[in-house]
């Protein structure tokens, strides 16, 4: 891997002007992708807004290269999500600030830390999955984004009272907006726009936060905010009230509306799959290999990026120019046959006995900017499915699968992954 001073070497890809291609990519995401591909290989050159002049690829020796290059040569695109989330967000952060404060954050989200918080998932399943109707077919995806939000407050924000009420309200409009915003090319400027109306949340978020640090430092608890206020850098400093409202909301939007959304994406694939939900009554393990094999076929997010900091970086194939960004189409090698075998059918057992390849399956992306909160998201599903699978039965579906449906950031299922229940007996039979 060298980087070097030489003529650019970049895959063919349309040549539309970039207003074309962008609308192209807003009409047509995922199936365009797969239409690229199938036209120019498994990488090409497009020129789209907010990304600008990128390559995109989804080879897995290319994927391995790019997430395994240190920040001088590749590094946080410039126009990143930080312009929602905050500059103090870990996607706004670069090079060593980024590493400092991952370094902090990374503790809550691990080993026994996670087992305190599954009694509060659990908690929230059971409050929620108590109010679902029997023999009457409803969307779930609404039920899992409450399930998501209320752990994440209490879990992770310590939220309870005035302060998780209101949060509650005000959370669900202000991360709609936000990923919203977050792909449209729509500038801050001007007096009358949708940015006008996310600053006045963000404003209203905020004194809500400073609320919460306020009644952290004076009473600890056992919550990822109290850990956040404790956590100290090598000179003994802190993370600043700016560090810790951006950070929060980061992963309030990296671990809810995704995680939520891969649960209803469970729910629309188990129904169509009778035989695996009789095997899950008796297996646990292959539950693990279900949520693992629902993420590869129905990834929520589909692109993960990079910016080429040096001229001329040598990425497999190609010599691409600094400034270029370099996009990694989940779902492309998610779909790849040559590397998950039979890719179209969906098929937990393939991960039975086996942890997946980081650099293949990817869907909380790769290296050193893979999603901080992936464990606690892999908990809160594993736990939600678990609650819901012993408390229910999942009526089976002929119907065809839901369709994706773009809700800005994330891909949901276009119906919301529907579903009819039975609630199980108290002894254990059905009713």
């Amino acid at each position: 891997m060298t980087t070097m001073t030489s003529p650019a070497t970049l895959p063919p890809g349309p040549t539309a002007p970039r207003a074309v291609q962008g609308v192209y990519a807003l009409t047509q995401p995922l199936r365009g992708m797969r239409r690229l591909k199938e036209r120019y290989g498994d990488a090409f050159t497009v020129n789209v807004p907010i990304f600008g002049n990128a390559v995109v690829i989804s080879d897995p020796a290319e994927i391995k290269q790019l997430f395994t290059s240190g920040p001088d040569l590749v590094d946080n695109l410039e126009v990143n999500l930080g312009r929602v989330l905050g500059s103090r967000s870990m996607f706004a952060l670069s090079g060593d600030e980024h590493k400092r404060q991952r370094k902090l954050l990374v503790p809550p989200f691990h080993g026994r830390r996670l087992a305190t918080y599954e009694r509060i998932v659990e908690e929230e399943t059971v409050r929620e999955l108590a109010s679902w109707p029997e023999d009457k077919a409803f969307a779930t995806l609404p039920s899992m984004m409450r399930i998501t939000l209320n752990a994440i407050l209490r879990a992770v924000f310590g939220a309870e009272g005035a302060e998780f009420a209101e949060l509650r309200a005000l959370l669900p409009p202000f991360v709609t907006l936000g990923s919203r915003l977050a792909v449209a090319p729509i500038s801050k400027k001007g007096r009358f726009n949708p940015w006008r109306r996310f600053e006045r949340l963000r404003r209203e978020y905020d004194a809500i936060v400073d609320r919460l640090i306020a009644k952290a430092r004076a009473e600890p608890k056992d919550d990822v905010l109290s850990m956040m206020l404790q956590t100290r850098y090598d000179d003994g400093s802190g993370l600043s009230r700016e560090d810790i409202s951006d950070q929060l909301l980061t992963l309030l939007t990296a671990g809810h509306e995704t995680t939520a959304t891969t649960l209803a994406w469970a729910v629309e694939r188990l129904r169509r799959h009778p035989e695996l939900l009789a095997e899950l009554r008796t297996d646990d393990k292959l539950l693990d290999a279900t949520i693992l094999e629902v993420q590869r076929t129905r990834p929520v997010i589909d692109l993960t990026a990079r910016q080429v900091k040096q001229d001329g970086f040598r990425l497999g194939r190609w010599t691409l120019p600094k400034g270029y960004a370099v996009l990694v189409s989940i779902a492309l090698i998610h779909d790849d046959d040559a590397v998950f075998p039979h890719a179209a059918t969906f098929d937990p057992h393939r991960f039975a006995g086996a942890r997946p390849d980081l650099y293949q399956w990817i869907p909380f992306g790769g290296g050193t900017r893979r999603c901080l909160g992936a464990a606690f998201a892999t908990m809160e599903m594993t736990v939600v499915l678990r609650t819901l699978l012993r408390d229910f039965t999942l009526v089976p579906t002929s119907a065809p699968g839901e369709r994706w449906h773009s809700r800005g950031v994330a891909y949901a299922p276009a119906k919301g992954g529907r579903a009819v229940v039975r609630r199980r007996s108290t002894t254990g039979g059905e009713q």
